[in-house]
This record gives C-alpha cells, sequence and structure tokens, in this order.
C-alpha cells in the first residue's frame, strides 16, 4: 500500500530541505518506494507564467491575452526563461545535470513560444477569435512551471541513485485529450511502485479542463484524483506549516497547538473562511474514497501531522481551532415586504451567484437579511446597487466586518457562549452578530475589521488555552 503526497511550491523552492526532509530522509532500499509525488510549481512561477495572485500585475497569459504583437509578451516569457535557468544551476552544480534540466524546459518554452506566436497570428484574421483560445493558453503556460519542476526533482533523485520515475500529465504532444480520470488511470497503468518512486506534475491536461473549473487550485484535485485512483492508504499534504489552534504570528508560538487529528467537516469550514487545509473539491474526491488526509510540516519531518478522516470526533467536546477572515463584507437588507416571500432571499442569492461574490454566511429576522460575502468592493456596491434597483422599498447597507470563528469536531461546549461572549467584552470587542449551528461544529463571530486580531487572540486565550487537549500535541 502506498502513500500519494503533495509538495507546494513554497516548499519546493527550499528543495535541497525537501530532498532531505522528505523525498530521501533516512530512508533506504525499499522504503524509499511505495510513494507517490504530485509536485507544484516552484514559488513565484505560477504567477510570473500567469498573472500575480495576490496584486494582479500580469505575467505571460495576461500581457498575451491583450496583446497586439509578439513583443507585448515575448519579454515576459524570455524573463521566465532567465529565471527558470537561474534556478537549473541554483539546483544542479554538475554540468550534465544542469545540462539535461535546461534542454528540457527550453524546449518546452520554445514549443509554448512558437504555439502562441502562430494562434496570434491566426487570429489577426476575422475568422478566427482569441478569446475562444485563452483557456487553451492559459493551461500551457501554467503546465510549464509543474513540468518545470517535476522534470527537475526526477532528476536530482536519480542523481542520488533512486530509482525516479516522471508522469508527464501535462499532455505535451499528445494527440487527443482524454477525461481526466482517464488521464490518471492510463499514465499509473504497468507502474510497479514498489520499485519506482514516482514524481507526477501537479496539472493533469484533460478534455474537462481543469482550470475551467479550478484555475489555479487544480493541483490538489490532480492530487486526490491519483489517491483515489490507485488506491492509496493515505493522502499526504506537505506544507510549510502545521495545521495549528490558531495562527502563531497572532498568539504566539508557544501558545497554539499543533492538532493532533480532526474531520474533514472542520476541514471544509476552514475552507469556506478562506483557510484551506485542502481545496474543499478534493477532500469531497479522498472522502468518498475513503481516503484519510494528513496534514504535515514539510520542514519537520518526524512530527505526524494533522490526520484528517471522516468519522473522527474529538474524545470530548472542545474547540479545536480559532481562525477566520477579514475580507468580509456584511450586505444588510431591510425591506418589510419580505416577510413570507421565500423568493426575496433566492433572488439576492442568485445576484451574487452572477457577480462572483463568495457567501460566507447569512442570517435573517422578519424585515431583513444580512448576507457576509468575500469579494472586491467594486462588486460589493454594484450588488447594493443592483438590490436597491430590483427592490424600490429596500434599504440596503454595506459594513467593513471579520468573521472569527470557534471550529471544532464536537462544540457541545456547556457554556461555550457565555464564555465566547465574556472572552470579547473583557477584550473591549462588540459583538456584531453570533451564529451558532445545531450541528455544533463552528461558532461565529462578527466583529468590527479592527477588532479581528484581538478577538482571534481573545477567543484563543478562552477557549483554547485552559484545557488539557488529548487530540493535540504541543506545538515546539
Amino acid at each position: 500500500m502506498h502513500t500519494v503526497e503533495k509538495i507546494g511550491g513554497t516548499s519546493m523552492s527550499r528543495f535541497d530541505e525537501v530532498l532531505n526532509n522528505i523525498f530521501i530522509g533516512q530512508r533506504q532500499g525499499s522504503e524509499l518506494y511505495q510513494r507517490v509525488f504530485v509536485v507544484s510549481a516552484y514559488s513565484g512561477m505560477t504567477n510570473a507564467l500567469l498573472e500575480h495572485k495576490k496584486t494582479g500585475e500580469p505575467g505571460v497569459y495576461e500581457r498575451f491575452a491583450d496583446a497586439t504583437n509578439e513583443d507585448a509578451w515575448g519579454d515576459a516569457l524570455d524573463t521566465v526563461l532567465e529565471t527558470v535557468l537561474v534556478k537549473n544551476a541554483e539546483l544542479f552544480p554538475g554540468k550534465y545535470e544542469r545540462q539535461a534540466a535546461d534542454r528540457f524546459i527550453e524546449g518546452r518554452i520554445s514549443d509554448v513560444r512558437d504555439c502562441m506566436t502562430s494562434l496570434q497570428q491566426l487570429c489577426s484574421y476575422g475568422h478566427f477569435q482569441l478569446e475562444e483560445h485563452l483557456m487553451k493558453v492559459r493551461e500551457m503556460l501554467a503546465s510549464l512551471g509543474e513540468a518545470h519542476s517535476a522534470f527537475n526533482t526526477v532528476l536530482a533523485l536519480k542523481t542520488a541513485g533512486i530509482n525516479a520515475r516522471l508522469v508527464d500529465l501535462t499532455g505535451w504532444n499528445q494527440s487527443q485529450a482524454k477525461s481526466f480520470q482517464d488521464m490518471i488511470k492510463d499514465s499509473f497503468d504497468g507502474i510497479d511502485l514498489s520499485k519506482e518512486l514516482v514524481v507526477a506534475t501537479g496539472y493533469a491536461h484533460c478534455s474537462e479542463g481543469l482550470m475551467n473549473t479550478f484555475d489555479r487550485g487544480y493541483s490538489e484535485i490532480t492530487f486526490a484524483q491519483i489517491a483515489a485512483t490507485t488506491g492509496a492508504r493515505e493522502a499526504v499534504i506537505h506544507k510549510e506549516y502545521h495545521l495549528s489552534s490558531a495562527d502563531p504570528n497572532k498568539v504566539g508560538v508557544d501558545k497554539v497547538v499543533t492538532i493532533g487529528r480532526t474531520n474533514y467537516d472542520v476541514a471544509d469550514q476552514l475552507s469556506n473562511l478562506g483557510m484551506e487545509a485542502i481545496h474543499p473539491k478534493a477532500a469531497r474526491t479522498l472522502r468518498r474514497a475513503g481516503i484519510q488526509l494528513r496534514i504535515k510540516n514539510a520542514f519537520e519531518p518526524d512530527h505526524t501531522g494533522t490526520l484528517i478522516s471522516q468519522d473522527y470526533v474529538s474524545e470530548k467536546p472542545c474547540v479545536e481551532i480559532i481562525a477566520g477572515r477579514k475580507d468580509v463584507y456584511a450586505l444588510e437588507v431591510f425591506d418589510q415586504e419580505m416577510l413570507g416571500d421565500v423568493g426575496y432571499d433566492i433572488e439576492i442569492t442568485r445576484l451574487l451567484k452572477q457577480l462572483k461574490l463568495y457567501l460566507v454566511n447569512k442570517d435573517s429576522d422578519a424585515n431583513s437579511i444580512t448576507y457576509y460575502v468575500a469579494g472586491s468592493r467594486k462588486m460589493i456596491n454594484r450588488a447594493a446597487r443592483l438590490i436597491e434597483e430590483k427592490y424600490p422599498m429596500s434599504e440596503v447597507n454595506v459594513h467593513n466586518i471579520a468573521l472569527v470563528s470557534a471550529i471544532g469536531s464536537d462544540l457541545k461546549v456547556k457554556g461555550i457562549l457565555a464564555k465566547t461572549v465574556a472572552a470579547l467584552a473583557e477584550a473591549g470587542i462588540s459583538i456584531q452578530a453570533v451564529h451558532q449551528s445545531m450541528r455544533q461544529v463552528e461558532m461565529q463571530c462578527i466583529v468590527k475589521e479592527e477588532d479581528y486580531d484581538a478577538a482571534v487572540v481573545a477567543l484563543h486565550k478562552a477557549l483554547i488555552e485552559p484545557e488539557n487537549h488529548g487530540d493535540v500535541i504541543v506545538a515546539a
């Protein structure tokens, strides 16, 4: 029985440590095998190829999409080539290995350049529209990053005397696209995992088009599907940090605890707050296949990490994690005409979806509904305007707020609401709203945006630090 393990881009950029901590470590002989690794592009590479994930600064793709000639994006692709060659020189001091790494990525980038130049020329004719092909270009560019890191990983492992094998899921030079599941299945057919250490690309080319649905979250989807298709005994994600009871930068490293066990329900609550332990669609694939997920710190290989399973419930009711998000707006709709009209909520929810605003939560009373949504202020204001146009009798207000949540696999803690309110009051924090569902896995407090950090510290101090948790391990 094998494991399928994913390594993120930030960890891959510290490759020597990853090689010593994860790929090899203290393993010898057969211990090196029965493992499949899914690797992401090196940190910053996908930003350069597409666009910066946080700032929106254009990469090769964004420049190509808006370009009228090759000069607009060609220089950006040249910069990518220079960057990958510098990375190769950093990883491979040996001349032979560096030449092999350079030849591989130079060939890929050259093919991409030729394809994009030809497409740009073709679309200069009126019968062909560039917009119809942009998603294919985006996927092709994204695949370069994963192919580069996966090839280099296999090369480094072979140099270390390990029988490593590259499973290139990018579909390069493939005559016809396969379905996602068939692409994974066919690529792994005939591989003896007991004798080969497999490194697969985080991007998988398929007829469905992963980026159409998941955009830049595709690597975890690929990882989960490989685990499900190959029947892994466990799926492992190596991150740069432990899954802890709160953000150690806010609460303090000496106060947080590392979560030893939890369940997929808790993982979904974290995803809803924008703090993904794993992409919710990837978690669904693992859950349905009955595969447990382990979150590990890539730089503490001896730590067992956090085991996430379907049926786990803490031995005693307790709060496991204090989490939240600040980038949230309260869209408050007051209208005395809404009483008894269920279509009111349905229409507004549909509008928010059309504007691509993420609905974190909502609450209502007889004459008002408040939607807690994440998105740009521009789109929030547009939503408020459209609601007022559709419902002329309504009054719509927008507030900057923050969500702070107490999360656990079993929150049936006696007096938890009273403790929460008292802790925030003692810290001088005014609660705008409280949500606690009957399922008892999460309790959300709505506070002013400027009170977010203090609220996290106060709730961690009141709900987690006094407890002697049998299901967590104190962080080093």
